[in-house]
């Protein structure tokens, strides 16, 4: 199983990742709470297909990778990452954060820079802040977010239900994803570590990256859908385009939170077209 450890930080914890190989160009995805690398699943034979080397990995605390008592702050997750990215020594890779996974994908060249990166995509991302403020006035209540962690608290197997269905626009679109999918996806969130789901909660909620995106020049696609109803639209892929210095904003009509499982073609198609474009 390929790991990889994160050791500067505290405390220092094992990565899990999936390498297709390859000399192809490299494509680092990130997957969204709270969910893990599995849930990239419907990109990586295109992806790989195109000729790109894919890398998929779990976030501390998700999937297979270790599961410390603590860490669950993006410092931690972009260290995480630059660990990924140096012990593999990618370069020119292109980096792409779904929900949360936005967050470390700004965070990690907020920090570190853009040396080993060429190219970003933002996917129904959290960038670039989603807590409601004086000045963020397009943001969601901080109450949305407790209130998620209270429910957590209580038990969590049965938010985690309801939230998927959320997820991907259940009882909203017709038949977004079958039961089957449904149940896949519920199986991987539920045996995440409870304290990394519930402190990711915070993470995402609460982590103001205006300064990180602003410092992302590199050519980024920003990609959100319309009927978003976990990251709005206004919130997010809005607010991202609008900061960003070399970014391009797509809606995806219709589409709710969970595209990349409701909307697999177009958005695959979206991500292949910018992957393969001349910068």
């Amino acid at each position: 199983m390929p790991k990889v450890t994160s050791s500067s930080v505290t405390p220092e914890a094992e990565l899990f990742y999936q390498d297709t190989g390859g000399d192809g160009p490299a494509v680092v995805l990130i997957h969204g709470w709270p969910l893990s690398h599995r849930m990239w699943e419907p990109q990586v034979r295109p992806l790989t297909e195109a000729g790109y080397r894919v890398i998929s990995y779990d976030r501390r605390g998700f999937g297979s990778s270790a599961f410390p008592n603590g860490g669950y702050d993006y410092d931690t997750f972009a260290a995480d990452l630059k660990a990924l990215m140096d012990d593999l020594d990618l370069r020119d890779a292109a980096l792409v954060g779904f929900s949360m996974g936005g967050g470390e994908v700004a965070r990690y060249i907020g920090t570190y820079g853009a040396d080993r990166v060429s190219k970003a995509v933002l996917v129904s991302a959290v960038t670039p802040y989603m807590l409601k403020t004086p000045d963020n006035p397009t943001g969601v209540d901080r109450s949305v977010f407790e209130d998620m962690q209270a429910k957590l608290d209580e038990d969590r197997p049965h938010f985690l239900a309801g939230f998927g269905k959320k997820f991907v626009g259940w009882g909203v679109l017709d038949h977004p994803v079958s039961q089957e999918m449904l149940d896949y996806a519920w199986s991987i969130a539920v045996m995440a570590q409870p304290q990394a789901t519930r402190d990711c909660v915070t993470a995402f909620g609460m982590t103001d990256f205006r300064d990180d995106v602003a410092k992302m020049t590199i050519p980024t696609l920003v990609v959100h859908g319309e009927a978003d109803d976990i990251v709005p639209l206004e919130t997010g892929g809005q607010a991202a385009a609008e900061l960003l210095p070399n970014g391009r904003l797509e809606v995806m009509p219709g589409a709710p939170h969970g595209l990349t499982m409701t909307h697999t073609k177009p958005f695959n198609r979206l991500m292949l077209d910018f992957l393969g474009a001349s910068s």
